[in-house]
């Protein structure tokens, strides 16, 4: 059983994509779904698609590489906010990843959406994870 299941979502991501890997299979839920879609707007991965075959339901994931080094967009991705720890930001105080290069996925009172959405929105919430 896994007890934090975004770390193992974004664990499964890394893991895919430093193997070279062109789709990767999780396990749905709506919060995984929701950062599939920032990670797709945000062009981080070539596509996706919600399949409801089982009872839970999975995300096929296809990683998107470099054209000419082969090498993986999604250069870093780690979750910030833990089970054990939890990080909150305010709305005057939400990060920046790289200076604007990165996104930060915050869960706000509004849904799950980017740190420069959250702050144009003027809420706060918890850090989910960076992604650059």
């Amino acid at each position: 059983m896994v007890t934090d299941p975004i770390a193992d979502f974004l664990t499964r991501i890394r893991n895919a994509s430093s193997a070279g890997h062109r789709v990767v299979e999780i396990p749905a839920s709506n919060v995984k779904k929701e950062i599939t879609k920032i990670l797709f707007d945000q062009g981080y991965i070539l596509s996706y698609k919600f399949e409801d075959t089982s009872a839970q339901g999975s995300i096929k994931i296809a990683l998107k590489y470099d054209a000419v080094t082969k090498e993986p967009i999604i250069r870093k991705i780690e979750r910030v906010s833990k089970p054990g720890l939890r990080k909150y930001s305010g709305k005057g105080d939400l990060p920046r990843v790289l200076n604007g290069l990165g996104i930060a996925v915050v869960s706000t009172s509004h849904g799950v959406m980017t740190s420069k959405q959250a702050r144009k929105e003027n809420v706060g919430g918890e850090v989910l994870c960076y992604v650059y």
